[in-house]
């Protein structure tokens, strides 16, 4: 009894129609896979080529060579990884072979990335990352440059504190002078005391005064070199050039921060008001009478105490400028243009896009085959064989089978020929055979 053949349902027909026409187009395209492997892989070693290039310093025919070996490996690598990955990841049936192979997949992606993609970004945004960097240090030199000259300027602040001193020492000495203080007129003890004090506080004045003109003439020639430095960032030719230049000009800035941090006069006056109340040379008491002496002591200790108030006063004064933080220190540190993409990284995110993109496109081609390829399986999958079967597939069937037919024919009639070859005479006797009948 023969059995019937099983009708396939409406959806098992329409899953195998689907397997069958996703299989053609996995064919065609298998035609260009590779050829677009290959020129994505070429790109990546090109630019590859490019990053390399930049961080070697040596320009001969070693770097050259070194540079095209590590571009050639990269392209190499990268066309052999997801040549594996394009027919092998997909092809997995098995929940482990597949997780797997998807390990290997971040993993050699992450490889890709730390041999070529870095050095893609490099070559795509090197010298915008490189002018960056210039543009920063500048920055930093600026905010160095008008710390320096904000405390220059509040240590010159200072002047009218020692100002305010002199002139009340310059009061007190008119009034002694007059005979208001110790009684005695003239210009006795007391007037020297204050006097000595007075010319002491002018000399000073006079310093602070001076640094005025020097601090000027330090935060203009900083701008100056400020503006040299801007106008290298934008300038053409190679950005390797012009960071020379910049070096050298940010050598001549920081010399011109240290020094307007040396003018700071800040430092001068606290120690001038630690010496104002102890530096005191006592005159001899020249009054007449013991009644004038006592008065004069007296003015003297009065005198003492207010130089030591004032002594207090300017060195407060002087102490909150020193407590202010010191200009930031600035130097310029030259980089390649693969460690400025690095550092600098959030800036050209777009570059490094592209740099990424380059080299794990692939990875996307991998993820629409495996898609495809579970897509087709599940059409297939609980179907007999002769359903499955293709014309192409009935075809080579066919063929093989008359290849068979006609090899195990040859070899039949080869074996009759031998076998009819052989003359009865030569045929050995069987050892239980009856004789052969002789001719009468």
């Amino acid at each position: 009894m023969t059995e019937t053949p099983r009708r396939l349902s409406a959806a098992e027909t329409k899953g195998l129609r689907t397997a069958k026409e996703l299989e053609g187009h996995l064919a065609w395209l298998d035609t260009i896979t590779p050829a677009a492997l290959g020129v994505l892989a070429i790109a990546s070693g090109i630019y590859t080529y490019l990053g390399v290039s930049s961080i070697l310093e040596d320009t001969g025919a070693m770097s050259f060579f070194a540079a095209l070996a590590y571009s050639i490996a990269v392209s190499v690598g990268i066309f052999v990884f997801w040549s594996y990955m394009l027919r092998l990841l997909p092809a997995m049936r098995t929940a482990s072979g597949f997780v797997g192979l998807t390990v290997s997949t971040i993993v050699g992606s992450l490889a890709i990335v730390a041999m070529s993609s870095w050095l893609n970004a490099a070559a795509l945004a090197g010298s915008a990352a490189v002018e960056q960097h210039l543009d920063t240090t500048v920055r930093d030199y600026q905010s160095a440059l008008e710390q320096a000259h904000d405390i220059a300027l509040s240590a010159q602040s200072l002047g009218r504190e020692v100002e305010r001193a002199r002139d009340a020492f310059e009061a007190l000495a008119e009034q002694e002078q007059s005979g208001q203080l110790s009684g005695a007129a003239g210009r006795g003890a007391v007037f020297r005391v204050l006097t000595q004090k007075t010319e002491e506080l002018a000399n000073l004045e006079e310093q602070i005064r001076a640094q005025q003109p020097q601090i000027d003439e330090a935060f203009e020639t900083g701008n100056q070199i400020l503006g040299r430095m801007r106008a290298l960032i934008v300038a053409p030719g190679p950005v390797e050039k012009r960071s020379v230049e910049f070096a050298e000009q940010s050598v001549r800035l920081a010399g011109v921060i240290a020094r307007l941090d040396q003018l700071s006069v800040a430092p001068l006056v606290a120690r001038a008001a630690q010496d104002l109340p102890a530096s005191v040379v006592l005159p001899e008491l020249d009054g007449r009478t013991t009644n004038v002496r006592d008065a004069q002591s007296s003015t003297i200790d009065s005198v003492l105490e207010a130089l030591d108030q004032r002594g207090r006063t300017l060195e407060r004064a002087a102490d909150e400028v020193l407590a202010r933080d010191p200009p930031i220190q600035t130097a310029y540190n030259p980089i390649t243009s693969a460690e400025a993409v690095i550092r600098y990284a959030g800036s050209f995110v777009p570059s490094w896009a592209g740099a990424i993109a380059i080299d794990l496109l692939p990875a996307v081609l991998v993820f629409v085959l495996a898609v495809t390829q579970a897509a087709i399986r599940s059409g297939r999958d609980g179907l007999p064989i002769e359903e499955t079967l293709t014309l192409a597939d009935l075809k080579a069937a066919l063929n093989a089978m008359r290849d068979v037919e006609q090899t195990m024919g040859g070899a039949d009639a080869e074996i009759r020929k031998r076998v009819s070859g052989l003359s009865e005479t030569e045929l050995p006797d069987a050892p239980d055979a009856p004789p052969r009948a002789t001719e009468s």
